[in-house]
């Protein structure tokens, strides 16, 4: 969504043109963002503040790709979260414990409140046992003024400590494109995906064979 729809608080030229003639339309269409700090509610009430009202079942994230993910391997599990609300809910609603005595995982999503002693703890887990995650491979993330570290530039001194490589979960990892491709009822090759990044956005349309015939 940011560096997409909107870039910081405004909304990106078009963006509310394209958005009103996809409902015109009747286009099927989902705002697959690989934030994980915001929840679908939040990111209504955003775009709504800018002049764009969407219903929040058009809104998935990485957030809640990463809950899906870690009920389906492991119910009930725990986990030592570095992250903002958004992620914090999702687990929570998955039904997921946030744990900082022995987590079956760590996930890191994007945070502002990052430090060095939560990378002491996440090391301290991991090297003990508890799987790393981090809820999308983007390194930095757009913001008014330049760029900023994002999801995998936080999970990068906890990888470099224990030796251990994270299991990311947002675009490009194709999870998250299914559930996509199930929440809009589509297949993937009547699907186009519009994007800002090629390692992430674009990749995962590639790789999920958006727009592509395997039979043409």
């Amino acid at each position: 969504m940011d560096g997409v729809i909107y870039h910081g608080d405004k909304l990106l030229p078009g963006a509310k043109e394209f958005v009103e003639w996809l409902k015109r339309e009747n286009k099927k269409y989902l705002f697959l963002t690989n934030g994980s700090g915001k929840s679908p509610r939040d990111l209504q009430q955003k775009l709504k503040y800018m002049g764009l009202d969407v219903d929040e079942s058009h809104y998935y994230t990485s957030a809640l790709a990463t809950a899906k993910f870690l009920k389906c391997q492991h119910p009930g599990c725990s986990a030592y979260v570095i992250g903002e609300p958004g992620l914090f809910n999702a687990l929570y609603d998955a039904g997921i414990s946030i744990s900082s005595i022995d987590p079956d995982y760590v996930v890191v999503g994007e945070t502002a409140n990052y430090n060095y002693e939560k990378i002491c703890q996440a090391v301290k887990f991991v090297l003990n046992g508890s799987k790393l995650i981090g809820t999308n491979t983007d390194l930095t993330t757009p913001i008014e003024d330049g760029i900023a570290p994002a999801c995998r530039a936080l999970v990068a001194p906890i990888e470099a400590a224990t030796g251990k490589s994270a299991y990311y979960v947002g675009k490009p990892n194709p999870l998250i494109m299914r559930t996509g491709l199930q929440l809009l009822d589509v297949h993937s090759r009547d699907t186009a995906i519009i994007g800002d990044r090629m390692d992430t956005d674009i990749i995962a349309g590639i790789e999920s064979g958006f727009g592509h015939d395997p039979g043409a």
